[in-house]
């Protein structure tokens, strides 16, 4: 059975104030036309499909032509909810649009059930996993804890014990939206941590052929069998070197996977450049950059005179200026920013006790309660967006 394996679409998202729908609207032309030419036998989009709980109005209006166009292909579509949707949201009329090949998983409860097709070697059984958040879904699914590893874990039990009620060679492919541990991470996910603990092992999907995974927005390889599509556009310039793509799986008569990488259009590309404002006007070398994105990070010691004007002249598409002062080898501080770049909330919280206490760090004590209004806090946010 070949499958085209999908993900972190976050339509209605923007780039620094930057629409993307129309390179969202190219990249969902290139996915039909994928599915068309390349003999699609189902869809499979790990999650993320909107930006935020409550999309605009054109991120619907586009979704819902691409539902329209996969149906009249006449190819399943098996979908999850990420942790940007609004499940309950999203779920609405799945049970109408099932009807037209289109499969919404939004339910925690439904992990077990499988959306079951046929291929000339016999059965294949999808199962959608959605984002799961610990301590909305542990008694719902019977985790001992409010960890994402353990409801992930309960989630895949389920899944394994329907599997195998299941007639002998039936092959299993999972669809999950969760931080997998090994994986490389993006400035534009939205942080997961829960419990001090983001990541998932790769072992919680054993016993199914396939796993293809979303939430990270690079394309990524784990293990033959565990696999990120990555999303299809890049949302941040810490992806100016992603090379964005799909998957087009194919599992055969034993379940055995081989995966092709299909690239994706790119609406325009990034560049990051940096220097002093009169290097990067003049540099002949950064002609390069002149029609894409830009982020121009500028070195000069004091800040110069409209900056962004002048290098809008050279660089028409920039979007993003910031001032890091170079100040030569003696320089021992970096920027705000890139200190808290990659650092989780948990992390973040406790270096900020740290330093007003004059170095001394926060206890086992403390670092619990930290991380359990970390916790409250991220569990209120979510049921403000459900109950929106």
């Amino acid at each position: 059975m070949r499958l085209l394996h999908t993900s972190d679409w976050h339509l209605g998202r923007s780039f620094h104030r930057v629409s993307l729908l129309t390179g969202q609207r190219a990249f969902l032309d290139h996915l039909v036309a994928t599915v068309r030419d390349r003999g699609i036998e189902a869809v499979l989009v790990a999650g993320d499909i909107y930006d935020r709980a409550v999309p605009p109005l054109s991120a619907v209006q586009l979704f819902d032509e691409a539902l329209h166009r996969l149906a009249a292909l006449g190819v399943p579509a098996v979908m999850i909810s990420g942790n940007h949707d609004s499940a309950r949201r999203l779920g609405v009329g799945s049970g109408l649009i099932r009807q037209a090949g289109i499969h919404l998983h939004t339910d925690p409860a439904a992990c077990g059930t499988p959306v079951l097709l046929e291929d000339a070697h016999g059965p294949v059984a999808l199962y959608g996993l959605p984002y799961l958040e610990p301590a909305m879904v542990r008694d719902a699914l019977g985790a001992r804890r409010a960890g994402h590893t353990e409801v992930l874990g309960a989630a895949m039990d389920r899944v394994r014990a329907d599997l195998a009620a299941r007639p002998a060679g039936t092959r299993s492919v999972v669809l999950a939206h969760a931080f997998v541990t090994g994986g490389a991470v993006s400035d534009s996910e939205r942080d997961i941590t829960v419990g001090g603990v983001a990541s998932v092992p790769a072992a919680v999907f054993d016993g199914v052929d396939y796993a293809a995974l979303g939430h990270l927005h690079g394309c990524q390889t784990l293990t033959e069998r565990v696999r990120y599509s990555g999303s299809p556009l890049a949302y941040s310039f810490s992806e100016a070197t992603h090379r964005k793509s799909m998957w087009i799986v194919d599992l055969d008569g034993d379940g055995a996977v081989t995966a092709e990488r299909v690239d994706c259009p790119v609406p325009r590309p990034l560049a990051r450049i940096r220097g002093s404002l009169e290097r990067l006007l003049d540099d002949p070398g950064l002609a390069r950059h002149q029609d894409a994105w830009v982020e121009a990070t500028l070195t000069d010691p004091s800040r110069p005179h409209e900056p962004m004007a002048r290098l809008a002249e050279r660089f028409p598409h920039i979007v993003s200026l910031v001032f890091d002062p170079d100040e030569g080898p003696a320089r021992t501080l970096a920027s705000y920013a890139q200190r808290l770049r990659g650092r989780s909330d948990q992390e973040i919280a406790e270096d900020f006790v740290e330093h007003v206490r004059a170095g001394r760090a926060a206890d086992a004590d403390e670092r619990a309660e930290l991380r359990s209004a970390i916790d409250e806090v991220r569990l209120d946010d979510t049921l403000h967006e459900v109950a929106r």
